[in-house]
């Protein structure tokens, strides 16, 4: 009879023990801390979408700008094309018609 509780005394123990310690303890008693780790930059994914859309908006920006320049030099271009002769004598004082294009 001695043997028989000592037979159940271990095998209660050998759950305790599993229970406590076995897989999926950490879990269940919050062993593991609810903090999310540590990231560089290179791994954050909001920071490089981030990145990302700044960028696009640079180039936008700078798509934009050239597209307005190109306006502004057609636009000046086709003024200058509208504008009558200068008559001759403006030559005499230094004054010339070239654009250099």
């Amino acid at each position: 009879m001695g043997r028989l509780i000592l037979l159940l005394l271990i095998i209660v123990v050998i759950v305790l023990v599993w229970k406590a310690f076995g897989p999926g303890s950490r879990r269940r008693y919050g062993a593991m801390s609810a903090q999310p780790q540590i990231k560089g930059p290179d791994d954050d994914d909001e920071f490089l979408w981030s990145i990302k859309k700044q960028r696009f908006k640079e180039r936008r920006a700078a798509e934009q700008a050239a597209l307005e320049e190109e306006e502004r030099m057609r636009r000046a271009r086709e003024k200058y094309r509208e504008q009558p002769e200068k008559p001759a004598d403006s030559d005499e004082r230094g004054d010339s018609d070239t654009t250099g294009e």
